[in-house]
Formats: C-alpha cells, structure tokens, sequence
C-alpha cells in the first residue's frame, strides 16, 4: 500500500483536484440525505443513472410517437440495429473485437444459453469446475444445467473452496484442480470477480490451464465489467457474460452482454438455441424456413433488439469512451487503497477485509468482514448517509466506483464511521 496518503481533509481535495476525470462526478444524479448527496459506493450492486439517459430515452420515445414501426428503419438510431450501437464500446471494455460482442436478454438467460452451446458432455467429459459459493445464479444454472443432462451433481460439479483459514480462492489450487481432472473435464465457469469477496481471479492462467485440459473456459464477468481491464480475446477466453446495470451504469435490469471468441462466432455450425433476430438481416425478411446464423457473436441473438433496456447502457459507455478504461483503472486502484489505508485507522470497529490487499486481485470493492452486528452495523452507514450493501453472512461491500466516486467521498466515509460508530 503507497505510504503517501494521509489522514488530513487536505489530502482528499488535493487529490480530487488533481483528477483528470473528477467531472465526470457532475455527469451522474445522486441520491440525496439531508440535503447532500448520499456516499455513494453500490455501484457493484447498481450503478448510477447518468444525466444524458433522459435525453436518450426521449429520442427513442419521440421516434415511436412520431415512427411508430418506421422506427426500425429510420430515425436517429434505426432499432433494427440497436444492439450494434454498443458494440464498439464493449469491444474496447472487454478486450475483444467487435463481432465478439453483443447484447440480448439478461446475465443469467445468456448464461443458460451459452452453457448450451459449450457443454457439450460425453461419457468421459463432462466434469464441471467452479468456485464454491459462487453467486446463487451461477450456481442455479449450472446445477439446472447438469439436470438437464440427467447427470449426477456430486459427481458432475467440482467446487473449489479456499484454503483452511484463508477467504479467497488461491491461482495454483484452480490450476491443480482443473489439471487433476484433465481429460475428464468439460468446462470451467468462474466469476471473474467473487461478488462476496471481491477477489479478481486470474482469468489468463485458468483459461490456460483449462485448453491445455481440452476443456472449454467460460466467465461469469458481473462484477468486472467495467470495473478492470479486460483482454478475452488475447486471453482466449471461450466465453463470458455480464450484466450491465452494475458498474456500466445501465439500469435496472438492463440488457446483459455476451462475448463468444470468434473461433466459435465465426462458425455457423457452433451449436445454439436459434431465433429471428440471429439471423443475417440480409436474409431476414425473406421469413425463409431453415435458421442461417450471423458469423458472429449476434448469432446468438434471439429476439427483436431491447431498445428501451439498451438506451441507458449506450449513453453510459459514452461516458466510458471518453474516460478511457486504463485512466479509469489508474483512479480505482488509488481510490480503493485510499479507503483500505482509510479503514485500518479505524480499531474501533472490529472487522476484517476480506478482499485481497493485491491491487491486481481486486477492483473497486472491499468487503469489510464484521463477526458480530454486520446487519446493524450497515443499517445506521445508511441512516447516516453511506450507501453501501450486506450480504450474508457478515459483508458489508464499500465499492467507490471511479467514474463517479471522490476522495472525498472516501474521507467523508471513514469520517462518519470515526465519529459515529464507537
């Protein structure tokens, strides 16, 4: 941890000021407690709405009240093509190209379908890797999805707990694991990043170790997207889902995203659940029977484009375009370990950061361990103005998302907790 910060409000306000991206905090609305802007550090459970999504959705509804179905043809943005609106930004977020990227549905649809394309069992491959207590979505459809096979769960899913008395997940343990299962194993899922934890795994060495397993690698990216830089197609990650209505600021239950390398895109007979709106618009309209996927990742779009649950994400990633991931990243490591220096300053609380002190296996998100009064605890950060979420047992997750997130919103956290919670 650098040995630079201090404890003085000076320290805060300098730092703000020597932001290159400290407007970017006036492009987004705060909630508000007792006349202030509320700390806000939830946007690892739902990000900010940002101040040029009313003007997108009204142009979206003007085109409807005046287009009606011209709409998907004309106007300022045809919805014929919405979801292409996002891919180039997505493309730059998620380190991959952009016929790798697109976006349908929701997380945890993509993940279901995807999984339906990659896991492709036999009597000898067919094993399952993942972290114990991974996000109940992830660990719902991979048992759904081991049902489905009439496979036996026990013996399908491989969990990988921590070591006895450690908290997080070690690299060389996964990569044992998934060379001790060798041929027999069919695919990996991971989180990127452990949405209880907060630790960023190491995505490039498990993809490795997986190919070299003959396996197929897959992500569940929620809590990284937009949050760390990310190479999928350097990294050959096979693929990966998210969400976008955490730290890509998109909504509540917004459009999720979906990568798939173009090894697999580029090729029509890669196994999917078809629909109309994976089919080439060339072809489209010709309603032809006999489904002819698009050589890429939109081959695994189904249905008409979401445009209302796409607008916010498209204004968003504006925002992302011009703050640029790496400036982003640059912030968040500085930020987050401000609040970790901020937080051992703090013996009157007893808890315990569950979250690696390693910036490479971190992001924004710190998860504060309380033994006793988690749920209390976080109770009155609200009542005091600190938004921040609980999950059981025991976390209270602080993530200062860098795109909107200050200084001195850190130093404003850690001084209500030094003067309010003795």
């Amino acid at each position: 941890m650098p040995d630079t910060f201090d404890l003085t409000p000076e320290f805060a306000r300098q730092s703000d000021q020597q932001d290159p991206l400290q407007n970017f905090k006036q492009a987004f609305h705060f909630p508000r407690h007792q006349d202030r802007d509320v700390i806000y550090f939830c946007g690892n459970s739902l990000g900010l709405q940002p101040k040029n999504v009313a003007a997108a959705m009204q142009t979206e509804l003007d085109t409807w009240r005046e287009m009606a179905v011209g709409g998907y043809f004309s106007g300022p943005n045809p919805w014929l093509y919405y979801q292409h609106y996002v891919q180039s930004s997505l493309a730059k977020l998620m380190g991959c190209h952009e016929n790798e990227v697109t976006v349908m549905n929701t997380l945890t649809v993509n993940l279901h379908l995807l999984m339906l394309s990659f896991y492709r069992p036999t009597a000898g491959r067919y094993k399952i890797i993942m972290e114990a207590g991974a996000f109940p979505s992830d660990q719902y459809a991979i048992e759904t999805l081991v049902r489905h096979f009439n496979l036996d769960l026990a013996d399908t899913i491989i969990e990988i707990n921590p070591r006895e008395n450690e908290k997080t997940l070690r690299t060389s343990d996964i990569v044992q694991t998934i060379h001790n299962t060798g041929a027999e194993l069919a695919m990996v899922l991971f989180g990127g990043i452990h949405y209880y934890t907060g630790q960023l795994l190491d995505l490039p060495a498990i993809t490795a170790a997986t190919h070299a397993a003959g396996a197929v690698a897959g992500f569940d990216l929620a809590h990284a997207a937009g949050n760390v830089p990310l190479q999928l197609h350097k990294w050959d990650v096979d693929f990966a889902v998210w969400c976008s209505y955490k730290y890509l600021n998109a909504g509540p239950g917004a459009v999720g995203g979906a990568y798939i390398h173009e090894k697999h895109a580029q090729n029509i007979h890669t196994p999917r659940l078809g629909g109309w709106w994976g089919n080439d618009e060339k072809t489209r309209f010709k309603m032809e029977k006999g489904f002819i996927p698009k050589q890429d990742a939109g081959g695994w779009n189904i249905s008409t484009a979401q445009v209302f649950n796409t607008v916010a994400l498209k204004a968003s990633l504006e925002l992302f375009d011009e703050a640029g991931m790496d400036r982003l990243r640059t912030k968040s490591i500085r930020l987050t370990a401000y609040l970790e220096y901020l937080l051992h300053q703090l013996p009157q609380l007893d808890f315990e950061i569950l979250t690696p002190a390693d910036v490479n296996s971190r992001g924004a998100q710190l998860s504060l361990f309380f033994r006793e009064k988690g749920k209390e605890i976080h109770q009155r950060m609200i009542d005091n103005g600190i938004t921040v979420d609980y999950r059981e047992p025991g976390v209270i997750r602080v993530a200062p998302a860098p795109l909107y997130c200050s200084f001195e919103d850190v130093y404003r956290f850690y001084t209500i907790l030094r003067d309010h919670f003795n």
